[in-house]
């Protein structure tokens, strides 16, 4: 008896090494393990080209561009969409925004890529791509996943809040209280020990709700 052989793909998690990739971009073809080295990389989707939410979200990221950049940080755009389509696409905004999408919208029209990180949510749609963003981080490891239905667009605040976020909690090995904004103080790891404990009652430093809870600022 014949069989049709299928490929599962599983949603990519938090912690994973990012699926890495071929694919046809609006900058030309890349390996996403060679386009990612020593950078943060926002991959973002969207539905389709030439539909409204989907343009104000893409003129977002390419106002923050140089904001992104200075975060060591690339930004790659998706949909399932030929690059033909894209092109005109970037055009289009160009033209009618004066703002230019200068950073590579992968060409997915076979599906590859969405199928691989999990953007087709087919209660959703089967052949759009939902509004997903994956952070991933220099070691290509995912740290962040946001996803958004067709219909809401996403929060450009709140995508470069989480980015500094996770970058400010690599770098000083600390964590990130609710609402937190670059500037705001941050949770120092709690203690592990009675003379640790001791040590943080002692520290004059810290804004200390108790001694599992204690901020500080980081200027």
């Amino acid at each position: 008896m014949e069989t049709l052989e299928t490929t599962t793909y599983t949603m990519p998690r938090i912690g994973d090494k990012a699926p890495d990739f071929k694919a046809m971009t609006t900058k030309g073809p890349i390996q996403f393990s060679e386009f990612a080295k020593d950078k943060w990389v926002l991959l973002f989707s969207h539905p389709a080209d030439f539909t409204p939410v989907c343009t104000t979200e893409m003129c977002g990221f390419a106002e923050e561009q140089g904001n992104f950049e200075c975060l060591n940080t690339k930004l790659l755009g998706l949909s399932i969409d030929s690059v033909h389509a894209h092109l005109g696409w970037v055009n289009n905004v160009k033209e009618n925004t004066g703002t230019y999408l200068n950073f590579p919208i992968i060409a997915d029209i076979d599906m590859h890529v969405a199928k691989l990180y999990g953007m087709l949510q087919p209660n959703e749609s089967e052949t759009a791509a939902v509004r997903a963003v994956f952070f991933i981080d220099p070691k290509q490891k995912i740290r962040l996943i946001m996803y958004y239905p067709l219909n809401v667009g996403r929060n450009m605040d709140e995508i470069m809040r989480a980015l500094q976020g996770l970058q400010i909690a690599d770098k000083h090995k600390v964590a990130l209280p609710l609402n937190w904004k670059k500037g705001d103080k941050v949770i120092v790891p709690p203690p592990k020990t009675l003379a640790e404990m001791e040590e943080r009652w002692a520290d004059e430093s810290l804004e200390k709700v108790d001694f599992y809870l204690a901020k500080k600022d980081l200027n």
